[in-house]
């Protein structure tokens, strides 16, 4: 409950605000939104207004101006041909590309629903039944068969219970049959390897080191008369002298294999 308070009887001031200036756009009303197609009421080729975003005011007739002024055909050639319009029944959309309509559509017989009862019709009443529900549920009840009851299959008494599937079988033979068949082939490349191979004889031995012998006579001459210089002037002179110390080297290696005694030669790889 509010109490009385002397305050209350000294009028209270009221402040009004003061009003503030009418708000007024830059833009003026009759302008169209930037890509707008309404207001084109002088032009007959209605097309999108203002893709520039101009808000300048609209005077005048509306303005022709053609997207692309500076390229494509000269100025004044893509205005609009004001006799070549759209013309009835030439377009891409509308009934003169529907089929030809030769009988009025009809719904069939199947999709119509049952007509409605009329007000002159009316439903039969009265009809009572004589059957006794109660004693023929008790004739159905005990006439009625009684339920089979499947007994549960017993999976450890089946007859191929633990035994390997068949598939698996099968699958095991084949797995066999491409073993025995790469065993075949690495057998078969192994047995042409060996062939392949083959031991040279003591006149053959002896033949290929009188060849390394003589071999190395000749490059140790050539040698020797690179060695009694003190001083090799040339690059050529000092590539000569590295080349026959590397041949050197080579052919004492290489007479060192051959007199071992046993030698195999490796035809694969010529």
């Amino acid at each position: 409950m509010q109490e009385e308070s002397i305050y209350n009887l000294i009028p209270k001031e009221i402040l009004t605000p003061p009003k503030q200036k009418l708000y007024r756009s830059r833009f003026y009303h009759s302008i169209p939104p930037t890509g707008s197609t309404f207001g084109h009421h002088t032009t007959s080729v209605p097309k999108v207004s203002n893709l520039g975003g101009g808000h300048e005011e609209f005077t005048g007739g509306h303005a022709y101006k053609s997207a692309g002024a500076s390229f494509g055909k000269p100025r004044g050639q893509v205005k609009p041909d004001t006799k070549n319009f759209t013309k009835k029944g030439t377009g891409k959309m509308g009934s003169s590309y529907l089929p030809a309509i030769n009988s009025p559509f009809k719904y069939s017989a199947d999709a119509r629903k049952a007509a409605l009862p009329r007000r002159d019709e009316k439903p039969i009443m009265g009809l009572k039944t004589s059957k006794n529900y109660v004693l023929a549920n008790k004739v159905e009840n005990m006439l009625a068969q009684p339920k089979v009851i499947e007994e549960p299959v017993d999976w450890i008494k089946k007859k191929e219970y633990g035994s390997v599937p068949r598939y698996l079988e099968r699958i095991k033979e084949q797995t066999q049959r491409e073993y025995e068949h790469l065993r075949a082939l690495q057998q078969h490349e192994q047995e042409q390897q060996d062939s392949e191979k083959f031991a040279l004889s003591e006149e053959e031995l002896q033949e290929l080191r009188e060849g390394l012998k003589a071999k190395w006579v000749e490059v140790n001459k050539k040698y020797q008369l690179l060695t009694h210089k003190a001083i090799l002037d040339t690059i050529g002179q000092r590539r000569r002298k590295e080349d026959c110390e590397k041949e050197l080297n080579q052919l004492e290696k290489d007479l060192e294999k051959l007199n071992r005694g046993c030698v195999i030669v490796d035809a694969r790889g010529y």
